[in-house]
């Protein structure tokens, strides 16, 4: 599946509003303002959702996580294959609510890397992102923790440290695309990630757990749609 930038990623982590009907009913909100926007959104669902989830809509859908083995005996454990089994296209890794050690991380990109499969490393500070690039992942999403779930979007309280992650990102591995995340709520903090240098952003709770979640999506299109129409 060919996925073109700009991207949002949208996390649903393990929100009730988020899971089981109401994951596969937020993709299908998902697909259709997509569609309608020519932007690529890609949708990171839980685990037992993601079968239901790619069956039902035509869009990219990214594991939370997935872990450096092979098929065998690993019980409770997420196998890669089984995520491009059930039509899942990539998946983030290192978020900040599932931090994995340098070398578990290595082992699992190299691993994945041999498989047809799309990689976002999250990077919490600017040394994991210019160390996470080096990596050859797809993307690496800067996100400050502190950040996360406040509403207070890390494109429009921090945007020197945005700018300083896209060269840091670049500066190691020009192929990765940049993406930042944390608080990203409104299209004004798309826009703004935009104008800043990255190609996308992540976020989860603004869209998941949102009255609205149909009005907040297409607020961050139109967002990603005037950065557009101005370059």
């Amino acid at each position: 599946m060919k996925i073109s930038v700009p991207v949002i990623i949208l996390n649903y982590k393990t929100y009730k509003e988020a899971t089981g009907q109401f994951a596969l009913k937020l993709s299908a909100i998902a697909e259709k303002l997509s569609k309608k926007y020519g932007i690529t959104v890609i949708v990171a669902p839980q685990f037992v959702d993601i079968a239901v989830i790619t069956a039902k809509c035509k869009i990219p859908v990214f594991a939370q996580h997935v872990d450096p083995i092979s098929p065998g005996s690993n019980t409770g454990q997420v196998l890669p294959e089984s995520i491009l089994a059930v039509g899942g296209v990539g998946t983030l890794l290192n978020h900040a609510e599932r931090k994995l050690p340098y070398e578990i991380l290595e082992k699992t990109v190299t691993l994945i890397k041999k498989l047809d499969f799309k990689i976002c490393i999250c990077a919490e500070n600017l040394d994991v992102a210019s160390k996470t690039a080096k990596l050859n992942p797809d993307y690496v999403a800067f996100e400050l923790p502190e950040l996360i779930g406040t509403g207070n979007s890390i494109s429009t309280t921090e945007p020197a440290l945005v700018q300083s992650s896209v060269k840091k990102i670049l500066d190691a591995n020009p192929k990765v695309i940049p993406l930042c995340g944390a608080g990203i709520s409104n299209g004004n903090d798309v826009y703004a990630a935009l104008k800043l240098g990255t190609q996308g952003v992540l976020l989860a709770s603004a869209f998941t757990k949102a009255k609205d979640p149909e009005a907040v999506l297409r607020e961050l299109l139109e967002g990603a749609k005037k950065y557009l129409d101005e370059h």
